[in-house]
């Protein structure tokens, strides 16, 4: 997993980087608030930062304010490591934004497990946004559906919105999910399959029979 690490002191920030490492995670390391909150605007950033409290810049709490307020990092996972451990600081950094709270120095193993957490929970949360973006693109489908649809009088096809002219299975499978096998319904077995057959037959039983002839 991707982790972006905001860390001002040296010692505190190879210490933080050496840990993830170990644990197999990609570390991407910055030293103030603002490089952190440019990093997250990135191409392809990591989902999950470890913000510390007091930086150059902009603070852990600022960098966090600035992050919920972005559309696009709707989807980032942020934990707030500092010596700060009294119950207002750490309402402050919950309310700013972040998602969890370890103090400074961190115990590795709850490391570990509040990482573990937080990728769970952000891969809950795209799941669910993937499944939100594909119910509404299924009612976008549905709405291409409805309303009046310009229909040959003779030939059946559709005219779409492009003035182009459709068959009606074809209009369909385009704008929703479904696909079409072909069948006769009884009526049109009765009056037009039926009756081919049958002259089909015909026409067989009439090759069938020699033509009549006369020995004198």
């Amino acid at each position: 997993m991707k982790i972006l690490i905001a860390e001002d002191d040296a010692t505190s920030r190879l210490l933080l980087q050496t840990t993830l490492k170990q644990w197999g995670h990609e570390v991407i390391a910055t030293t103030d608030g603002q490089q952190a909150y440019d990093a997250l605007l990135a191409e392809d950033a990591p989902r999950l930062a470890i913000f510390d409290w007091m930086m150059p810049q902009l603070d852990g709490i600022e960098v966090c304010r600035k992050a919920r307020e972005d559309a696009q990092l709707e989807h980032l996972y942020v934990i707030m490591l500092t010596t700060r451990d009294t119950k207002d600081d750490i309402a402050e950094a919950l309310q700013a934004g972040a998602d969890d709270y370890l103090n400074k120095p961190f115990d590795r193993k709850e490391m570990q497990a509040r990482i573990q957490v937080g990728k769970r929970v952000l891969d809950l949360q795209i799941a669910l946004t993937d499944r939100v973006r594909a119910l509404e693109a299924s009612i976008k489908r549905e709405k291409h559906l409805q309303g009046l649809l310009p229909i040959c009088s003779y030939c059946k096809k559709i005219r779409d919105d492009q003035n182009y002219w459709q068959q009606v299975e074809r209009y369909v499978e385009t704008r929703a999910d479904v696909a079409f096998s072909h069948s006769i319904c009884p009526e049109c077995y009765e009056t037009k399959v039926k009756p081919e057959l049958e002259a089909f037959q015909a026409e067989v039983d009439a090759d069938k029979d020699p033509p009549d002839s006369h020995s004198h």
